[in-house]
């Protein structure tokens, strides 16, 4: 075999099996959320169940109110992405186009918010959420995802890549700052926005800590707080946990399938570039 030929075929072995290897966790949760309540027990454990058990879906959203929940999560998704696209694109485009006092020692303190972890915000967040009256309402599970420092360097390497040809030749037409903004410069990035706004819906579908902390209530509870509150509730009934963990992973699959082609152009001509 030439060697260039053999490269190729080492490669994609490599990468089918890291693919697999990848995925496996994934098949094997919803083997389990297929299997009967004491199928898992068996020794050694079985790979695929020996009758698929569908109602264990049914079952297992039901037995707590998974509808609340996923409506939960699906506010705390639609505004976060609101929130993070709209401020990630304004705050992109003033530190790529426009020049004011202060602009790279502010952008500096951007990327430098980057390097705290985000448990180290929890504490702070809190105080500051509870000096305003918000604990325990949908404002406060809102408020403190609506800016990302990562969407703000993002959107701001896009516009840097973009020429600059096209909203010079709309201000020479007469329009104004905001017309080329929103009528140029948004057009050209929506690569870009479909990458802020999908990895704004997955950290926030995927949340738990900040929704555990700030929801004191059961009715402001999210998706991955009603998964986490299985395992104490029904220890023992591995089927029902998992089939409520692929309940909640279909969202986010979806989501991605919709996003997947802009959301890769966005990192390719992005700030990855």
């Amino acid at each position: 075999m030439p060697e260039p030929r053999l490269r190729r075929v080492v490669g994609y072995g490599a990468a089918v099996g890291l693919a697999l290897l990848m995925v496996a966790p994934f098949l094997w949760m919803l083997s389990t959320a297929l299997m009967d309540e004491f199928e898992v027990y068996q020794a050694p454990p079985p790979l695929l169940p020996a009758s698929p058990r569908f109602a264990n879906f049914t079952e297992a959203l039901t037995a707590l109110p998974f509808g609340i929940y996923f409506r939960n999560s699906l506010l705390l998704a639609a505004a976060t992405v609101t929130g993070q696209v709209v401020t990630a694109a304004m705050a992109g485009y003033s530190f790529a186009r426009h020049r004011f006092a202060g602009r790279t020692p502010l952008f500096a303190v951007y990327l430098g918010t980057l390097m705290i972890p985000g448990i180290a915000l929890l504490v702070p967040r809190f105080l500051i959420v509870d000096a305003m009256g918000l604990v325990d309402t949908v404002a406060g599970l809102v408020s403190v995802e609506l800016v990302a420092a990562w969407g703000i360097f993002l959107m701001r390497q896009y516009f840097l890549s973009l020429p600059r040809d096209m909203e010079d030749a709309a201000r020479l037409d007469g329009a104004s700052e905001w017309q080329v903004f929103s009528g140029v410069a948004l057009p050209l990035a929506r690569p870009a926005l479909a990458t802020v706004a999908l990895f704004a819906f997955i950290d926030s579908w995927k949340s738990l800590l900040w929704p555990l902390i700030i929801a004191r209530s059961p009715n402001l509870r999210v998706v991955e707080a009603g998964v986490a509150s299985f395992h104490g509730m029904y220890y023992a009934n591995w089927p029902w946990q998992m089939a409520a963990a692929v309940a909640a992973l279909v969202p986010v699959l979806i989501v991605f399938v919709v996003a997947q082609k802009a959301f890769l152009r966005g990192l390719a001509f992005g700030g990855f570039k």
